[in-house]
């Protein structure tokens, strides 16, 4: 077993890696060592909490860790870069889940504790988070309820939020925002019962109090995550992440874990930050977003009139191989087709004729941030190539060729011109300025969100209907 000492001394140094692992994440050329910080972090911590002061049960703890280890490996192998948004979302639910049971076992522990001081019986057989329990007195056990409470609530919220969240990215819940009759009352209501709730509990009330805290909370993540659309799922998978981080540091104050409280504190923080820079970029109020008050139609859409104009690929090669400049916008349709490597070969072709091709990202692009990064880097895309919205929109009107592949809302003019769209003031990229624009999509439907895009309809734009990947693999043995 570890002292103290040696406990508290990995746990600063675990602390120390997850900030270095977050900083790296944050350049492409960085994020693969900051992965491994990241392991090496959690790794270390797992082993000074296993073997730290206070623990036992190793047989239960090896079952345990092996279980999850396998489970993990299994579904990491299984799971594409496109299931990754809702695999995401899926394990924020796990970690709501686990403050959850958390902040229910340790008021149980506490009403086992009162029953044994109560009855005059030998306390020395306690032990680890029993014990530390029959030390802490009137006001230290009352600032426990409240850290029971708190992880209980944000967990239930955390817990249900993402569960909305995998069902609307996985297709199985429809992505349009749904909020039962009352919608932001409603949610106020739940709010301020659960608040009542937990004054009642922290005043001495039974567990009875938190189990409605549990269901109440659980309904309010439901009803927050189905009233946003689709198309703002990226936010959202953020957001819980946020939620995610704040449930684990009310875990740790419940455990006196003080790296959990660090962890979660980072974690929460980050995922905080991360929703306001994306809610930025596509022009939304952040306490909205935390409020799940955006997505819904403003009032009716503006009519888009004209036909979709189709090309074959040979038309797209004759252009192509005309052309100078080249900006390509990857979605999350890309990813669907797996088309990152036969986009990364067209890229090759193309810079070996001398022309001048760059990646334009917008910071939603796919559904979880960082989504096309990960994919343009997966293929082996230059770095100094991948350019951010703000870094390449203003280059669009003296750009040859733009060519769109599964983008549907991050190209969407309608964010521009029409006030009453569900994306109206989302900053996007002003592709359809370019000379050519070629649309790579399988056929004429909205696509996820169910927004109407003018840009497929432009006289400069010309749809590549198809699978991306096929018809990229068509398209690759006519550029010269």
């Amino acid at each position: 077993m570890l002292s103290i000492g040696i406990t508290s001394a990995a746990y600063i140094a675990s602390a120390v890696l997850f900030i270095l692992s977050l900083g790296g994440l944050s350049n492409q050329e960085s994020a693969k060592r900051a992965v491994w910080y990241g392991i090496a972090g959690m790794a270390l911590a797992m082993f000074a909490t296993v073997f730290g002061p206070g623990v036992g049960n190793y047989i239960l703890i090896a079952l345990m860790v092996a279980i999850g280890s396998f489970l993990g490996v299994a579904v990491a192998k299984r799971v594409e870069m496109t299931d990754m948004p809702q695999l995401v979302a899926a394990l924020h639910s796990f970690v709501g889940l686990a403050a959850v049971f958390i902040g229910l076992n340790a008021e149980f522990e506490l009403a086992t504790v009162r029953q044994l001081i109560q009855s005059d019986s030998d306390l020395t057989d306690l032990t680890g988070f029993g014990k530390k329990l029959a030390a802490k007195d009137a006001v230290e056990i009352a600032i426990l309820k409240v850290e029971v409470f708190l992880g209980v609530f944000i967990g239930a919220v955390t817990f249900t939020g993402s569960i909305v969240a995998f069902g609307k990215l996985a297709g199985k819940l429809d992505g349009k925002p749904f909020k039962l009759p009352g919608g932001h009352a409603l949610n106020a209501i739940a709010l301020l019962a659960c608040i009542l709730l937990g004054i009642w509990y922290t005043s001495g009330s039974g567990v009875w109090t938190m189990i409605a805290v549990l269901i109440i909370s659980g309904f309010i993540g439901w009803h927050l995550i189905m009233g946003i659309g689709g198309a703002d799922m990226p936010v959202v998978v953020s957001m819980l992440n946020s939620y995610s981080g704040w449930a684990a540091a009310a875990i740790g104050f419940t455990l006196g874990n003080d790296l959990l409280i660090v962890v979660g504190a980072l974690v929460g923080s980050s995922g905080a930050i991360l929703s306001y820079i994306m809610c930025k970029a596509m022009n939304r109020n952040f306490v909205s977003v935390i409020l799940g008050g955006f997505g819904g139609n403003k009032g009716p859409q503006m009519k888009v009139e004209g036909e979709q104009i189709a090309i074959e690929a040979d038309g797209v090669a004759t252009i192509l191989n005309e052309a100078d400049s080249v900006v390509i916008i990857p979605g999350y349709g890309m990813a669907v087709a797996q088309a990152q490597q036969s986009v990364s070969e067209l890229v090759r072709k193309l810079r070996a004729q001398g022309k001048n091709v760059r990646f334009a990202i917008h910071p939603v692009a796919g559904r979880l941030p960082g989504h096309m990064n990960v994919l343009l880097a997966e293929a082996r895309v230059p770095y100094d190539i991948v350019m951010e919205m703000d870094e390449i929109n203003d280059d669009f009107p003296e750009t040859d060729v733009a060519i769109v592949i599964g983008s549907n809302d991050i190209v969407n003019p309608a964010a521009q011109d029409d006030p009453n769209s569900p994306i109206a003031g989302m900053p996007v990229l002003e592709c359809w300025k370019a000379k050519h624009v070629f649309v790579s999509k399988r056929g004429q439907g909205t696509g996820y969100s169910g927004i109407e895009n003018p840009l497929f309809f432009k006289e400069n734009t010309r749809m590549f209907y198809g699978d991306a990947k096929a018809s990229l693999d068509k398209l690759l043995p006519m550029i010269d």
